[in-house]
């Protein structure tokens, strides 16, 4: 079409919000004059495709159309679906039988990716995705590939950006389900554990925590030692009159007595990544274990939840309706410009783009020394010059 055709993919999980940036692009970009492809399943969709005229790609490609997207804009994940897939790490059983040459035990298949983005016509790519998705989408623009990046993730922690598509909703629904687990553990006199979204960074548990959700919070960039989690959660109970206390407990917080994270099973993602889980019931297990030597020598029972996939599903809130439509509208921007290599993003509040390459430049985690009492395993109240989302990239 006219201007060149523009692609989408979203990578990685799912959050809410997706589907409005993938709209906000698409109606800016047809309006502008461009034609507008989604691809599917991710990555997995340059991958899978297959460079032949006669050959169904329904299920790697798909065009995008105003009607489509204005219905699915109202609702949560994505509809062009996602994946983990990493093209510069394919494991040979998952090479597509069309491609032939790779026979290592791990490929980097980018070469062929390349081809097929000239062979479905793409002139720019717009992946949405975290820093896994757009490490993979730096390395394309490195190659020579038009990229326009958006960030991504329910954990916040892509460097480059004070939010994150997603991060919104995360934090609304934590609040909202702790709140309502206050009930069983104000019924029963326990404590309550939820455990919460945060490989590497403690964001979702430190805002939620800042806004009443709990009364502590663990966090992944400082182990917790559970005797003084367990003195100050009891003291947290005992000044309760309906008797229970709550603390939110990231999936990548460890305790101190851990060399690492806790996970679910030993399988590794392309990225590398083992799937969390578990380390909630540890630390409620934990507690109930100590917490006699706070409590006159009686136990105190624990609810323990994780949340999971209850705050990544459903449709987004008010500010991951707006941001992901921003965010697309300056992906355009920049398109038309011919700014090419660049993370759009939101800096002290105020909307802004980046070089692509500051998504691989570091990790963004809390700064503990400035936003978290490592004593009192709870957020320092410090919001002067704050912006926002309160915490910031640099």
């Amino acid at each position: 079409m006219g201007r060149g055709t523009i692609a989408i993919l979203t990578g990685g999980g799912d959050v809410p919000g997706l589907n409005p940036a993938i709209r906000a692009i698409t109606i800016r970009a047809l309006r502008d004059g461009y034609g507008v492809v989604g691809i599917r399943h991710g990555w997995g969709g340059l991958v899978d495709y297959i460079r032949d005229a006669k050959a169904d790609n329904s299920e790697n490609v798909h065009p995008l159309s105003e009607a489509e997207v204005n219905r699915a804009g109202r609702t949560g994940g994505t509809f062009l679906h996602t994946s983990r897939v990493r093209p510069s790490h394919l494991p040979r059983e998952r090479v597509p039988s069309h491609l032939t040459g790779y026979d290592q035990p791990i490929n980097d298949i980018t070469k062929d990716v390349l081809k097929n983005l000239e062979h479905i016509g793409v002139d720019v790519l717009i992946p949405i995705g975290g820093d896994d998705t757009l490490s993979y989408a730096k390395r394309l623009h490195d190659e020579g590939v038009n990229v326009v990046a958006i960030p991504k993730t329910m954990d916040n922690d892509v460097y480059g950006t004070d939010y994150c598509i997603g991060f919104s909703t995360c934090v609304t629904r934590t609040i909202e389900l702790a709140h309502r687990l206050r009930t069983s553990a104000g019924s029963h006199e326990r404590f309550l554990v939820v455990e919460v979204f945060g490989r590497y960074a403690g964001f979702t548990a430190l805002l939620p925590t800042m806004a009443g959700a709990a009364d502590r919070c663990v966090i992944p960039e400082h182990p917790v030692n559970i005797e003084r989690l367990a003195e100050l959660l009891t003291q947290d109970r005992n000044k309760n009159p309906s008797r229970y206390s709550v603390v939110l407990v990231s999936e990548g917080a460890r305790l101190t007595t851990q060399d690492g994270m806790t996970f679910e099973g030993g399988e590794t993602d392309m990225f590398g990544h083992r799937k969390l889980g578990g380390i909630g019931d540890q630390v409620g297990t934990a507690l109930k274990e100590t917490s006699a030597k706070y409590n006159k020598g009686r136990r105190i029972d624990v609810v323990n939840q994780r949340l999971g996939y209850l705050v990544r599903s459903g449709d987004p809130d008010a500010l991951d309706s707006i941001v992901p439509m921003v965010f697309g509208n300056l992906a355009l921007e920049l398109v038309g410009k011919k700014q090419y290599g660049r993370l759009v993003s939101i800096h002290k509040g105020f909307y802004d783009t980046v070089p692509i390459t500051s998504v691989t430049s570091e990790k963004k985690v809390v700064d503990v020394k400035k936003y978290y009492n490592t004593d009192r395993l709870r957020p320092i109240y410090n919001f002067d010059g704050a912006p926002l989302f309160i915490m910031t990239s640099d």
